[in-house]
C-alpha cells in the first residue's frame, strides 16, 4: 500500500517530537547549512573513529569556540553528530548530508532559490502568484529571467535541474532512439544538455530547441562550444502566447521536466498545440517525476516539497503532478499513451504519446 493511504505508525510521544521538529525546521536547516559551510562536519569526519574535541575543531576552524559550540550541540539534537566523553563524531545523517550529492544539491537549491521567498508562501497561495520571487526582482515568473539570477542562485538552480535529468539520460537515450528519429524538437530545452546528449548518441540526428530568448541564447552558445551548431538549432517560442509560431515537422517532440512548470489549463493548451503540429508518425515523449510514481517515500517527499518552489518562486500555479492528472490532460489533448515506463533515473516516468486515430 502506498505510504499516503494509511496513517503513520508512530506513537504519540514521537509524533509530538516530530511536530516540534517542524516548528524549528528553519533553524535546523540553517544549522545544517552552517555545519557544511564552515566545514565543521568535514573537520569532525576527518578524525575518523576517534572523533575530535571542541578545542580540536576550533583549532581547524575560522569560527570561535562559542559559535562552534552552539552549532555542534544542535547538530547532536538533529542526529547529525554523536558525542562520547569530549569527542564529537559524525552520525549517519550527518554522513549523508556531508557526502550525498543529492542532499547537497537539494540544500543549495532551497537556500539559494527558495528560502527567503518561502517566507511569503501564504501570500503566494492566496494570490496564485510567485510572491517570493520579489527577493530577486520585479518579475512575473522565474523562467524568462533565469539568466539574470545572481550567480550563486543561477548555479544552484541549474545544478538542481540538471542533476535529476542527467541521471535519466543513460536509460532514456536507447528508448528515445529505438525508432530512429531524424528530427527531435526539444521543447523547453534550457541550456541544451539533452540536445547535446542526443547528438552525441546519434551522429546524424538534428535537434531544434524551442524556448524563450534568454535560454536559447545560452543553448546556442553551448552548441558552438560542443561543435554541433550545424545540427542543433533554436526556435524562439513563448508557449503561453498562442500567436507565437510552433515548430512543426518533428519526428519526436521531447518535454523533460517541463510540463510541471505550468498549470492544468496551460498544460492542456501546450499539449494541444503540440498535437496540432504532429503527424500520424510523430510521437511526443514526456519525462516527469510524478509524486505517486516514486519507488520510495523519500522520493515523494522531495517531489512534493518541490511543488512549493513552483508556488512561491517559479510561477504560482504549477506543481509536481499526480500521474493520473497528466494522463487525463494527454487524453483531452487528442493523444494517447503508447508506452508508460517508471523508475527511470531518480524516479522519472517516461510517457510515449501518439495522436489518437
Amino acid at each position: 500500500m502506498p505510504f499516503y493511504q494509511s496513517p503513520k505508525k508512530i506513537g504519540a510521544f514521537d509524533a509530538k517530537f516530530e511536530a516540534q521538529k517542524i516548528a524549528f525546521a528553519p533553524i535546523t536547516f540553517q544549522v545544517a547549512r552552517c555545519l557544511l559551510k564552515f566545514n565543521l562536519l568535514a573537520i569532525i569526519d576527518s578524525h575518523g573513529k576517534t572523533g575530535c574535541t571542541l578545542q580540536q575543531i576550533t583549532a581547524q576552524s575560522e569560527l570561535t569556540e562559542y559559535a562552534i559550540g552552539v552549532l555542534v550541540d544542535m547538530g547532536l539534537s538533529m542526529g547529525l553528530l554523536w558525542h562520547k566523553g569530549e569527542h564529537y563524531h559524525v552520525d549517519k545523517i550527518g554522513h549523508f548530508l556531508l557526502h550525498d550529492k543529492m542532499a547537497q544539491i537539494n540544500l543549495n537549491f532551497v537556500q539559494d532559490i527558495c528560502y527567503q521567498g518561502l517566507y511569503d508562501l501564504d501570500e503566494s497561495l492566496k494570490l496564485g502568484k510567485p510572491n517570493g520571487l520579489k527577493v530577486f526582482g520585479d518579475w512575473q515568473t522565474i523562467y524568462p529571467t533565469l539568466s539574470e539570477l545572481p550567480e550563486n542562485a543561477k548555479k544552484s538552480w541549474f545544478e538542481f535541474d540538471h542533476y535529476y535529468s542527467d541521471h535519466a539520460f543513460p536509460v532514456l537515450l536507447p528508448l528515445i532512439f529505438k525508432h530512429r528519429p531524424a528530427m527531435i524538437v526539444d521543447i523547453g530545452g534550457n541550456t541544451g544538455k539533452w540536445a547535446f546528449a542526443c547528438t552525441a548518441f546519434d551522429t546524424q540526428v538534428k535537434v531544434t530547441i524551442m524556448d524563450l530568448p534568454g535560454q536559447l541564447n545560452v543553448a546556442m552558445a553551448n552548441a558552438v562550444t560542443h561543435g554541433v551548431n550545424d545540427r542543433v538549432t533554436g526556435f524562439e517560442c513563448d508557449l503561453l502566447d498562442d500567436s507565437t509560431p510552433f515548430y512543426g515537422g518533428g519526428d519526436l517532440y521531447w518535454m523533460s521536466q517541463f510540463l510541471d512548470c505550468f498549470s492544468h489549463e496551460q498544460i492542456l493548451t501546450i499539449l494541444q498545440r503540440t498535437a496540432a503540429n504532429m503527424s500520424k508518425d510523430s510521437e511526443l515523449c514526456i519525462l516527469e517525476t510524478y509524486w505517486d510514481r516514486q519507488p520510495f517515500e523519500a522520493g515523494a517527499y522531495c517531489v512534493n516539497a518541490t511543488s512549493l518552489y513552483f508556488t512561491a518562486m517559479a510561477n504560482g500555479n504549477s506543481r509536481m503532478y499526480h500521474s493520473k492528472e497528466m494522463l487525463k490532460l494527454i487524453s483531452q489533448a487528442g493523444l494517447y499513451v503508447d508506452e508508460d515506463i517508471d523508475n527511470i533515473g531518480l524516479g522519472h516516468t517516461l510517457l510515449r504519446c501518439k495522436l489518437k486515430p
